[in-house]
């Protein structure tokens, strides 16, 4: 990544877009978990899917192409066999760490409050929304996984390409604000929802590293993104198969990362021709 330019007016009225465009999307996206209930009205906009999707990710997207521009995702398609190899590899490396912290919490759990563990029987809402069709959702996984790596990677994370050599700033507080806004976890799994944010923000920070890796390639963290959604709702169907999807995606990952640290890879720095810097 080259250096950050030289502040001026045009770049602080950048960031300032960028600020007030990232207000608006937390707020969206927040707004379905407060609205409907503290205004009933609302109510025939988010209880259907249609409106709940205009809101939730059709005004963060007006936000930021209209404050901030599409620069960050002009790289979107570009170096697929590079971002596909360190995609799977961080996807599959965090994913080991993922599981290792949460059986580490597991145990602490079990000796502070077992009880608490019992609250991860709740079913989550998207899985309750998709009995009456599990496989129009496991469709749909792919198409929100695009959009929200479209939002979260590619102009929240992807803003900072070329402003930052210090990559792992951005990629940290934007992973943990994207596991944040899946406020719907805390409020189903309580004392216990401690055992599920780690995943989600682990899996933003790989997908953020692939963006990375690959100077701003979007198509492979989405398809990530969207296999890891699909597999939930997929245990649906056949909860054998979805196991050995998600599982499996893992494994190969966490095979990739280690060819990767073998052959000396896994540091190498980001393609020089990169994500262009975000404009005003």
């Amino acid at each position: 990544m080259t250096a950050p330019p030289t502040a001026g007016p045009a770049g602080g009225r950048s960031l300032v877009g960028y600020a007030v465009a990232v207000a608006i999307t937390v707020g969206a996206v927040l707004s379905q978990y407060v609205v409907p209930e503290r205004w009933p009205l609302t109510r025939s906009v988010y209880d259907n899917l249609p409106g709940d999707l205009l809101v939730v990710y059709g005004l963060p997207i007006v936000a930021f192409a209209v404050l901030v521009g599409v620069a960050p995702l002009r790289a979107w398609r570009q170096r697929l066999r590079l971002a596909a190899w360190r995609g799977l590899g961080w996807y599959g490396a965090l994913s080991l760490l993922a599981l290792a912290v949460v059986f580490f919490l597991v145990i602490i759990y079990d000796i502070v409050d077992p009880h608490a563990l019992e609250l991860l029987r709740r079913t989550s809402p998207p899985l309750v929304a998709a009995r009456s069709d599990p496989w129009f959702y496991v469709g749909l996984s792919f198409a929100i996984g695009a959009v929200e790596e479209t939002i979260f990677r590619g102009w929240i994370f992807g803003f900072w390409s070329g402003r930052t050599t210090r990559w792992v700033v951005p990629a940290t507080w934007t992973s943990a604000l994207f596991a944040a806004v899946h406020l719907y976890y805390g409020t189903t799994y309580g004392a216990a929802s401690p055992l599920i944010f780690p995943t989600l923000f682990l899996a933003g920070f790989a997908f953020a590293a692939t963006y990375r890796a690959s100077g701003g390639n979007l198509v492979v963290p989405a398809l990530l993104h969207g296999g890891m959604d699909a597999s939930a709702y997929l245990t649906l169907v056949n909860d054998a198969v979805a196991l050995a999807i998600h599982y499996g995606l893992i494994a190969v990952g966490g095979v990739c990362a280690l060819i990767a640290y073998l052959r000396g890879e896994w540091d190498d720095p980001p393609a020089a021709t990169g994500a262009p810097a975000p404009g005003p």
